[in-house]
């Protein structure tokens, strides 16, 4: 999953699907090589670990598959939506893409998508996790892997700094605050006590604790309120110097985990998604921990959920439909790819995968698998694919977020504006 960073333009998006409506070219795809062998083209984002160990996933496929070969197309996070929208506008969509959930419903209802029931083995994925990538009874998309929004921390920089963690399962916003500014103040400034996040997942955690849906149908179900106390948590964190102010946070958001201030030992807790506490952990080259997030006093629900990390979808234009179904069964089902992926994906879908992995698991991924299994009281079923149009949500709540938190805007003005704009975005 995305860190914090800006999805793609729905403008873009919206030409790309609409063009691909429109084409009535030759379909799209790999084709064939020069030596006969059908070539698929498989387009997927990520950090250079990601792209060692899929390139490493698809050597493993076509010495199995001689016949395919397969074409990775990698790209960063932050440009993989414009560059793959834009060769679906072309009509040369991978014949294999990479989705995640908040532009699922977005490249399915166009048409970008083939349905693929039945032709992938899904016998052994949860049924609540495969119907995420469901839509109108159709089976577009297979999940990779399981994964939350939670909270990672640097332990040994808490303690460092002469502050003590709270216990996680009962601790509040205030508690995170007060903890992050006390991190910052005992390190003498060395040590950030956290950095902000816009992910959309956060709010929808904070929402939900307050007992509302982040999507009521084709509207944002958030109030301007909790929008606003959110914010405030934010404001807190600044102004206390729990965290850096506008201009560094704005800078931090639009990097990596590589390059945050938790993978870079400059910060001492982060969010981000559970799959990822292994690329943090190996950037920082320390140990980190996961932990669950703060509620709201008085809250009786911990607002966390579990969702697929991302998806698997082949394209309805490709002229080599059933070796794509293959290559994302490979992907989904076979022990050998999966103990090459680990959790890099999310921990496996598949339970025989999963089972067959377990005790190779770095110790990072035995982290994020213990702390799945020991929350999941606490972990809500993962949510339907989100309405056409919010693949912008992200990007509109950073641009708000941001407004606030440079003083730009006033938090209420900001709040009506980006319900208001989430709310045009979705129902377009």
């Amino acid at each position: 999953m995305s860190s914090g960073k800006k999805m793609w333009s729905a403008a873009l998006l919206a030409t790309a699907v609409l063009a691909v409506t429109a084409a009535c070219g030759s379909g799209s795809g790999g084709g064939e090589t020069a030596d006969g062998k059908i070539k698929l083209r498989f387009s997927y984002w990520g950090s250079d670990a990601r792209q060692k160990m899929t390139e490493e996933a698809i050597k493993k496929f076509e010495a199995k598959n001689p016949t395919i070969d397969v074409e990775g197309e990698f790209s960063d996070w932050a440009s993989y939506y414009e560059t793959l929208s834009t060769k679906v506008a072309g009509s040369d969509a991978p014949d294999v893409m990479s989705l995640e959930i908040r532009g699922l419903r977005e490249y399915a209802d166009r048409g970008t998508l083939a349905d693929v029931t039945g032709k992938v083995n899904t016998a052994d994925i949860d049924a609540k996790v495969l119907a995420t990538g469901a839509i109108d009874g159709k089976q577009y998309a297979i999940p990779t892997g399981i994964n939350a929004f939670s909270l990672i921390v640097n332990k040994a920089l808490v303690e460092q700094s002469k502050a003590t963690l709270p216990d996680d399962k009962t601790w509040s916003w205030e508690e995170y605050v007060e903890l992050a500014n006390k991190i910052t103040a005992g390190s003498g400034g060395k040590i950030t006590g956290t950095q902000l996040s816009w992910n959309p997942a956060y709010l929808q955690i904070y929402a939900t604790q307050k007992g509302e849906q982040f999507y009521n149908g084709n509207k944002l179900g958030v109030t301007p309120e909790t929008i606003k106390e959110w914010w405030s948590v934010m404001q807190n964190l600044i102004k206390g110097k729990g965290a850096p102010d506008a201009a560094k946070s704005a800078e931090i958001g639009a990097t990596s985990i590589d390059q945050s201030l938790l993978g870079t030992n400059t910060g001492a807790m982060g969010m981000w998604w559970s799959n990822q506490l292994g690329a943090a952990s190996k950037a920082s080259g320390q140990e980190l921990d996961l932990l669950v997030m703060p509620k709201i006093k008085g809250a009786t629900a911990s607002g966390m959920f579990t969702q697929p990390a991302m998806f698997y979808s082949a394209s309805s234009k490709t002229e080599h439909a059933a070796e794509a179904a293959k290559f994302i069964d490979f992907m989904i089902n076979d022990p050998e790819a999966g103990a090459i992926i680990l959790s890099d994906r999310g921990l496996p879908a598949s339970s025989k995968v999963l089972a067959a992995v377990r005790d190779k698991l770095p110790p990072a991924d035995q982290k994020t698998l213990t702390f799945l299994d020991e929350n999941k009281d606490a972990l809500t079923d993962p949510p339907a694919a989100p309405p056409k149009g919010s693949s912008a949500t992200e990007d509109i709540i950073t641009r708000y977020s941001e407004e606030v938190m440079f003083g730009r805007m006033t938090p209420d003005d900001a709040a009506q504006k980006l319900i208001t704009e989430v709310n045009a975005s979705i129902a377009g």
